[in-house]
């Protein structure tokens, strides 16, 4: 594989062994040419044992269809009006598509079957307008669905529902898709679709905290890809109704899901509903991921070298930045206690993590740790990053007088000429004045 490597995937396969995925899949993703790429991916996932639960769109199919018959559709996506003619075209592209889900999926061994497990009641009247024949979830059947998944059996959800009277409904998938998520305790949801995931103000947006989206949608939803907009208001209602991650991927992207699944950069929008990033201490098993760390800017000469035995000396001043257990930046804070200064020291971030703010968030965590510690001032030496450290941290620059004895010895024994950078911790007058009025 390609994106990722074996031992990437070892980190999480006991995390998400005998767990639940439910994958939304846009009905044009289904006849895309790459669709056979995406089962392949589904097919790896089963071998680890995660549970899948299948839940497609047919607005392709749908579109399609009426222009061969000469039809309009009243709606496409199942969230607006559905006439009689409509709901008979829908359920024509529906059955389709799932039969070509089924033969997909059968071509890698895998068992599945499609059900009738969403039952549904008539969406009504909104803002005046009858929506006819368009429906919405009324509960979902969880134990016909989890008796299937108990025996290896992949539940295929077309976008409709029924009710105790045997009327059919057309639902909106993404509707469906949090639903059968939410009746099922999943741990992901992944929207796969035609677009890289969600685009705000034209920038794709890797990771995303569900707040922050909801205050997105709330005032600026017009900012957001048009494509992934429905995607976006549902990811919001997973991650309150429990489902921790969602997930906005590029069906069309070789091993696409495994490198959204099984690495922490991803390669499409996760937007989440609780805080998955932390800064903890190192410890000595994460000398091998430090190294790895920081390999690459001892090589381009933005830190000083350091070897293995050094670094495992001092393990106990290094502090990791974690992403889903994942190591992906790291810090120290060395402490000279005759002095009562700090240095910070090995700030690096992985290049797949660069320009996530990573970096600022261990800056203040130092300064707020050294602050703890009651320091007088943190120092911090640098070649390469000096102006980060000036204009964004507050730090000004200093001379090797201001350095502890021991470390000033280092720095002129050192022939990296690098620029010295203090912050003084100690509160001013004006400082004190201005927290006792606050």
């Amino acid at each position: 594989m390609k994106p990722i490597d074996l031992r990437g995937i070892l980190h999480y396969v006991p995390q998400f062994r005998d767990k639940t995925f439910v994958i939304s899949v846009d009905g044009a993703i289904v006849n895309d040419e790459h669709f056979g790429n995406l089962l392949m991916d589904i097919a790896i996932l089963r071998s680890l044992n995660v549970r899948m639960v299948i839940a497609h769109g047919a607005s392709a199919q749908i579109q399609s269809l009426a222009q061969t018959q000469g039809i309009v559709p009243s709606d496409l996506d199942g969230a607006g009006v559905t006439d009689s003619n409509t709901l008979q075209i829908a359920l024509t592209a529906a059955n389709r598509l799932t039969h070509e889900i089924l033969e997909g999926l059968s071509m890698y061994d895998l068992r599945a079957a499609t059900t009738n497990a969403i039952i549904a009641h008539p969406l009504g009247i909104i803002h005046g307008v009858d929506h006819q024949l368009t429906g919405k979830v009324e509960r979902i059947d969880k134990d016909f669905l989890q008796t299937l998944l108990e025996n290896d059996i992949i539940p295929v959800i077309p976008p409709l529902g029924v009710d105790g009277e045997g009327n059919t409904y057309r639902v909106n998938s993404d509707h469906i898709a949090v639903a059968v998520a939410e009746a099922l305790n999943a741990i992901k949801l992944i929207y796969v679709t035609t677009v890289d995931g969600l685009f705000y103000q034209g920038k794709l947006i890797r990771q995303m905290l569900v707040s922050e989206l909801e205050k997105i949608l709330q005032s600026q939803k017009n900012e957001l890809n048009s494509e992934c907009l429905s995607k976006a208001v549902h990811s919001v209602q997973a991650c309150k109704l429990g489902i921790p991650r969602v997930h906005i991927i590029n069906g069309r992207l070789e091993e696409g899901l495994l490198s959204e699944v099984f690495s922490n950069e991803g390669v499409g929008t996760l937007v989440y509903a609780n805080e998955y990033q932390q800064i903890r201490k190192a410890m000595k098993k994460d000398l091998r991921q430090i190294m790895r760390l920081l390999k690459p800017h001892m090589e381009s000469e933005e830190l000083v070298k350091r070897t293995r035995n050094m670094i495992e000396k001092d393990i106990n001043d290094y502090y990791i930045f974690e992403i889903d257990n994942n190591p992906v930046a790291c810090v120290a804070l060395h402490i000279y206690q005759e002095q009562n200064i700090g240095e910070l020291a090995s700030l690096c971030v992985s290049k797949e993590h660069e320009n996530q703010g990573i970096g600022r968030k261990l800056v203040k965590f130092v300064e707020d740790k050294a602050r703890e510690l009651k320091l007088d001032k943190i120092i911090a030496l640098s070649t390469q990053a000096f102006t980060y450290f000036q204009k964004k941290a507050g730090f000004i620059e200093g001379t090797p007088d201001d350095l502890p004895p021991a470390r000033r010895e280092k720095y002129e024994a050192s022939s990296r000429r690098s620029k010295i950078l203090i912050k003084n911790l100690k509160p001013t007058a004006n400082n004190v004045s201005y927290n006792q009025n606050n």
